[in-house]
């Protein structure tokens, strides 16, 4: 494939599934190929490996791979496909096949079930998309299983969801906005904005750049959630909704909470590049008292995909970082966890 492809893993279940139907979308709004790869279950790379050391010239030299002939008949029923599609059956542990292809085919982004075939049905997340999640070279988009989509949808006529600000209302800081605040309609725009949880002085560059493409080949809008912390005190309300300020309120003191405001003024700054680079894409910040994964979560009922760092660059853990962990576990649709693919880059 000439173009970096979608990379969509199946094993079958309707987990993958969702995910395949994903990639494929994702995949045609990029312009690029869709490589659909599937690790072979155990008895399949048992009778792989007993042909090859035997060398028995009288066994068929293709095995069964039910898997695979039930995807490919998925996808021609598909009312459209990229340009290119190709099927690549792997062996080995799920994690370590799809880190190595990952690895080798550099992809635009894996997509994933969020429980596999083998899960157990109370698992939030199952622990081959938490392992990929966490070791990818690429970013790697987990789509959650159909118990946990937002109940009714995604709210109607662009709607929002409890604790997200409306397109346009008071106290919403829109890049390309009207004078009244209301960001102009993109065309062929996407059923929900694309979500990205920033922390403007940690977040990579690359997690910022995989929103804003994936929200211009959407013809979506960049929503930016970041977290300033809230000391404790007797009238701090709990679970209170989104504070947002307007950029009028950025000139002076006003009656702002001024943790916002500089929480505000520090995501412009980090912001300004991707404006330039990416015109096209209407943006809103939103400065969020204290918990940032909570708010998230929130914003993920109605988003077309909420986005993520994996961890801090500078930290060689191996530990995913708290918030991503968070979102993953309880985001009610599609999440990306992208990690810094430059680490040596200052973020």
């Amino acid at each position: 494939m000439s173009n970096p492809p979608v990379i969509a893993a199946v094993d079958g279940s309707d987990h993958s599934l969702r995910a395949l139907e994903w990639a494929r979308t994702a995949a045609l709004s990029r312009g690029t190929g869709l490589l659909v790869a599937h690790v072979l279950p155990d008895v399949s790379q048992l009778y792989a490996g007993r042909r090859s050391s035997l060398h028995d010239p009288n066994e068929p030299a293709r095995f069964a791979d039910p898997v695979g002939d039930y995807v490919r008949g998925v996808l021609e029923a598909a009312p459209e496909l990229p340009p290119e599609v190709r099927y690549e059956a792997l062996e080995g542990s799920v994690p370590e096949a799809l880190r190595v292809i990952a690895a080798e085919a550099a992809p635009m982004m894996l997509v994933m079930g969020s429980r596999g075939r083998g899960g157990f049905a109370t698992l939030l997340l199952g622990s081959n998309s938490r392992a990929v999640a966490t070791t990818a070279t690429c970013p790697v988009v987990v789509v959650p299983h159909a118990d946990r989509d937002a109940p009714g949808g995604a709210p109607a006529d662009g709607a929002p969801a409890d604790g997200a600000p409306a397109d346009g209302a008071p106290g919403t800081y829109s890049h390309g906005a009207d004078p009244h605040g209301t960001a102009p309609p993109a065309a062929g725009a996407s059923a929900g904005r694309v979500v990205l949880g920033l922390h403007a002085a940690e977040t990579p560059e690359d997690v910022l750049l995989f929103a804003f493409a994936e929200a211009a080949a959407r013809g979506t809008t960049v929503q930016v959630v970041s977290a300033y912390a809230v000391p404790p005190g007797p009238t701090l309300i709990v679970d209170s909704p989104f504070q947002v300020i307007p950029p009028e309120a950025l000139a002076d003191d006003g009656d702002a909470v001024p943790a916002e405001r500089e929480m505000l003024r520090a995501q412009t700054e980090r912001l300004a590049p991707l404006r330039s680079r990416y015109p096209q894409v209407p943006v809103e910040q939103a400065a969020v008292p204290g918990d940032a994964a909570g708010r998230l979560v929130d914003a993920s009922r109605s988003a077309a995909l909420v986005v993520v760092g994996r961890h801090h660059p500078r930290r060689r853990s191996l530990l995913m970082g708290s918030v991503a962990n968070a979102v993953l576990q309880h985001a009610h649709g599609p999440v990306a966890v992208v990690p810094a693919l430059h680490p040596d880059e200052d973020s």
